[in-house]
C-alpha cells in the first residue's frame, strides 16, 4: 500500500500533528473528562459526538478541504456585494429617471 496522505486513515493525519490539524474537544456535562493522550480511532471524531471529549478538527478545515461553515461565510459575503450592487443599481435608475 501506498504511503501517501491520499492513502492513509483520517485519524492518522490528525495524529502527526496534533494542536494543528485538530483540537481538543470537551464536554464533561456527564462525568469526567474522557479525553486519552494518543489519538485513535475511538478518540477522533470528524463531526461533533453527543457524549464525552474527542479530538476534533479545527473550525471546519480537514486536511486543506474547506467545510461547509467556509462556504457559507463565503456565500453570505457574496449576498452582501450582491445587495449592494442592486441598491446602487436602483439609484442610477431613479436618478437617470428624474433627470427626464
Amino acid at each position: 500500500m501506498s504511503k501517501t496522505d491520499k492513502t492513509r486513515p483520517w485519524w492518522v493525519r490528525m495524529a502527526e500533528t496534533p494542536m494543528v490539524t485538530c483540537l481538543p474537544v470537551h464536554d464533561h456535562r456527564f462525568g469526567p473528562c474522557t479525553l486519552s493522550d494518543r489519538i485513535t480511532a475511538d478518540s477522533a471524531s470528524r463531526s461533533t459526538r453527543t457524549v464525552g471529549c474527542y479530538w476534533g478538527a479545527p473550525a471546519g478545515r480537514w486536511f486543506g478541504h474547506t467545510g461547509r461553515g467556509g462556504y457559507l461565510e463565503r456565500y453570505h459575503l457574496l449576498r452582501e456585494e450582491r445587495r449592494s450592487n442592486r441598491r446602487r443599481a436602483r439609484r442610477e435608475l431613479r436618478a437617470y429617471l428624474d433627470t427626464d
